[in-house]
């Protein structure tokens, strides 16, 4: 649709960048914008765009921002190979070592491979305990879950989330769909034992709070 209107198509991919392909001429992206965080496993504080040469040509002088001005930013490193201001050389250090990690696992395939077995060993788990996942198998990206809140007036997802962090387990504080909903992310340095653990947790939160997810469910399906 953006090729037959002759419009840039931008991807932000901050929360896939490293873990899901991403064929940019197969899909006619003329920019993916990411950061050191998220899938790359490292800290924030460098964001970087990967441009089509021509399309950041175009942008020349039209950038609203002294620091955000990617068009002169390129210049300089194709000058003299510096930033225009002081980078955060720490994070550069710790993305560099990142993304030789990240080869290590065997790239995005292999990045993706680790999330997937985490996402899929943690919605089993959650089924288990009478959640609902919002997306078909089919959707479900390795990345974050979101599932049905549950229907039983015992539960309390304020309460929930505090008594999770309280046992060392931070899952996201809110919904982005209309649907009543959370989510739980899948992605970082962690795997099976990590998982086991906040299950474990959730378990311990709902039988603390009197949540019946069994019972609710069946009452939800008559």
């Amino acid at each position: 649709m953006c090729q037959e209107l002759s419009v840039s198509l931008i991807v932000d991919a901050m929360s896939s960048f490293g873990a899901l392909e991403l064929n940019v001429r197969a899909l006619g992206i003329d920019t993916v914008v990411a950061s050191s965080n998220k899938c790359l496993e490292r800290a924030p504080g460098v964001g970087f765009a990967i441009i089509r040469e021509a399309m950041l040509r175009n942008c020349a002088a039209h950038a609203p921002s002294l620091s955000l001005d990617l068009c002169y930013q390129s210049r300089g490193f194709a000058h003299n190979n510096k930033w225009r201001f002081t980078p955060p050389t720490h994070v550069l250090a710790a993305l560099h070592q990142a993304l030789i990690e990240h080869e290590s696992e065997g790239g995005v395939a292999g990045r993706g491979a680790h999330y997937r077995q985490n996402m899929d060993f943690m919605l089993e788990g959650m089924r288990k305990l009478g959640f609902r996942p919002l997306l078909p198998g089919s959707l479900q990206a390795p990345i974050i879950m979101t599932l049905h809140m549950p229907t039983d007036p015992a539960f309390n997802f304020d309460l929930f989330y505090n008594r999770l962090a309280a046992l060392g387990f931070v899952i996201y504080p809110g919904k982005l769909t209309l649907a009543n909903s959370f989510r739980i992310g899948c992605i970082g340095r962690l795997g099976e034992a990590e998982m086991s653990g906040a299950l474990a947790a959730i378990s311990a939160t709902l039988s603390e709070m009197s949540v019946n997810l069994t019972h609710a469910e069946e009452s939800r399906a008559a």
